[in-house]
């Protein structure tokens, strides 16, 4: 996607907007509904009574910056509508602008409470761990 990406904050307005608003329209929406600065640099999300459409504004640091979707063959996975601002990820708004369940990505930092197989190959940390420690005890043996 062409615009913010990586650490950027997302806010998704979580009720219908008109979409014949365009970015003055949103902009207003922005402080009046969600109490926000929309030239701040984070990336507010508006969705349409039908759940085919997406319109993103952002600053970019030159300018307001108008995305607009719509879907030809399904929906956006839409949080519960409600009053109210949500906060999403980066990937998060990256699988909501695809079609896909924004849900099930995983933040950054969370972690798994599945428990490891026993067959399964130890992660990286754990290599080095373990690398690390038998370097010590083979100093420890000299």
């Amino acid at each position: 996607m062409i615009g913010p990406s990586g650490t950027v904050r997302v806010m998704v307005a979580t009720k219908p907007v008109d979409f014949r608003n365009g970015m003055e329209g949103l902009a207003t929406l922005v402080r009046e509904h969600m109490k926000a600065d929309p030239f701040s640099g984070a990336v507010y999300v508006f969705r349409a009574k039908r759940a085919d459409r997406i319109k993103l504004i952002f600053w970019d640091g030159t300018g307001l910056c108008l995305f607009t979707k719509r879907l030809e063959e399904s929906v956006f996975r839409w949080p519960k509508i409600e009053d109210g601002v949500m906060r999403l990820s980066a990937a998060e708004l990256s699988a909501l602008l695809e079609g896909l369940d924004w849900r099930r990505v995983q933040r950054h930092g969370r972690r798994s409470s599945r428990r490891k197989p026993d067959n399964c190959e130890p992660r990286r940390g754990e290599v080095n761990q373990q690398h690390r420690a038998r370097r010590q005890a083979g100093a420890n043996m000299l």
